[in-house]
């Protein structure tokens, strides 16, 4: 019956209305919510099949349908905390709920969010407030990150930083820039060896030393141009580690750079890199002395002995003063000497379809089969955009077109009562015709 419908109708309008009063009561109540993702409701109308010879139509009604625009990207909320931090662009944070993790387990589930402001718990655990864990990939004593599965959670560790920690860094390559004097070749001079001390750090940060001396060959006419250099390791209490002849040469082009090197014993010279290969008592150094005809390493000028330019890489031990984490997504750690670590990398989780996220409490979302599979890409690479620490992502409501569309949705709901207030009225009054 066609009145019957339109009653119909106008029920199922109130309801749609309803549903779409409510996903925007939450969009206000949300507008200052860090992360949050607005939702929507769209109406599709419902067609009821008819016979249109009858002359007559049965009203349908309307369906709603809801859905959070998770794509959409709020502003960046600057902070003045490194570990407040956001993602510019697509992909999202991997985070675990808190309570997989205890009894010592790993978690198995994978979440996301697009931003979250981080702290380290009584563990060193870092989570928000709401209990979300930042996942990420540890990385090797190196500050290199492994191969790991891209399509898997397998490799993704919780983020433990514990700011009591000491740290040292062991000295693995060392610049050797040294001035020999040319006079100390010619014939006639004392040959006197010339000693030179170089600290280095060892694997525990103790310091160490390689104690070099740089004997001349003293010729009987001329200058011979040529130093034995013998270098000691500390650490092995003064052991013999590399003994090398060095040439130096005369010509007016190349004058005072070296000619060429001798090894006598010790570790090899890579003429290509112009390091010696040594061997010190925590493991293998790479000693530059400079490449054949370089004037940036050792050299013989003039007539003074002076180090030029020694640099080397390694710190003491030093204490963990701050964490940041950079746009690439890597987790460094810098200590009170000026050591950096990398701590962890934290990729980005991309999905071929976000708004077909399952969303969960507090920002929150996991997979569906709607979404598709997900991948974890280095942040700023492929369709990813980049980690922002010191940064939040604020909510992507828009409150001047929320309360635009909460007038619209009154007026249709209040016309929607109108039209059952109109169908009572004319079934009243097919009820009266009776009487």
């Amino acid at each position: 019956m066609t009145i019957s419908s339109s009653l119909a109708a106008g029920v199922a309008g109130l309801n749609a209305n309803a549903t779409r009063l409510a996903t925007i009561s939450d969009n206000i109540a949300n507008s200052n919510t860090y992360g949050y993702k607005r939702a929507t409701t769209e109406f599709q109308s419902f067609v009821i099949s008819e016979n249109g010879s009858g002359g007559g139509y049965s009203a349908g009604g309307v369906q709603a349908s809801t859905s959070r625009v998770i794509d959409e990207h709020g502003p960046l909320v600057a902070t003045s905390h490194p570990l407040d931090i956001a993602v510019t662009g697509r992909g999202m944070l991997p985070v675990t709920p808190e309570t997989e993790l205890s009894g010592g387990a790993t978690g198995n589930s994978v979440m996301m969010t697009t931003t979250g402001s981080f702290r380290a718990d009584a563990n060193g655990v870092l989570k928000t407030e709401s209990g979300m864990v930042l996942l990420g990939w540890p990385a090797d004593a190196n500050g290199a990150i492994p191969t790991v599965p891209r399509d898997s959670r397998g490799a993704l560790e919780p983020v433990v930083i514990n700011f009591n920690q000491t740290s040292g860094d062991p000295t693995t390559m060392l610049n050797l820039g040294v001035n020999l004097p040319a006079t100390e070749t010619d014939a006639g001079a004392s040959g006197t060896a010339l000693p030179l001390s170089v600290e280095y750090f060892g694997n525990l940060g103790t310091s160490e030393s390689l104690d070099i001396t740089f004997t001349p060959t003293v010729p009987a006419t001329g200058m011979s141009n040529e130093w034995q250099m013998e270098i000691r390791d500390s650490a092995s209490g003064g052991t013999l580690i590399g003994d090398y002849t060095l040439t130096f040469d005369p010509s007016r082009p190349n004058g005072g750079t070296l000619q060429s090197v001798a090894v006598t014993s010790g570790g090899t010279y890579n003429a290509a890199t112009g390091a010696l290969d040594l061997t010190v008592a925590g493991g293998p150094m790479s000693v530059s002395i400079g490449r054949i005809g370089d004037p940036n390493g050792l050299t013989q000028l003039s007539d003074s002995f002076a180090p030029t330019a020694i640099t080397k890489n390694g710190s003491p031990v030093g204490n963990l003063t701050s964490v940041e984490i950079d746009s690439n997504g890597m987790l460094r750690a810098s200590y009170d000497t000026g050591f950096t670590r990398t701590l962890y990398q934290v990729p980005l989780v991309d999905v071929a379809n976000p708004n077909g996220l399952i969303a969960l409490g507090n920002q929150a979302y996991q997979v569906s089969p709607s979404s598709g599979s997900f991948f974890l890409w280095d942040a700023g690479d492929g369709p990813t955009g980049e980690v922002s620490g010191f940064a939040r992502e604020g909510s992507t409501t828009d409150v001047a077109g929320e309360l635009t569309s909460l007038i619209q949705t009154q007026r249709a709901y209040s016309s929607n009562a109108k039209v059952i207030q109109t169908v009572d009225e004319m079934l009243q009054e097919t009820t009266n015709i009776k009487r």
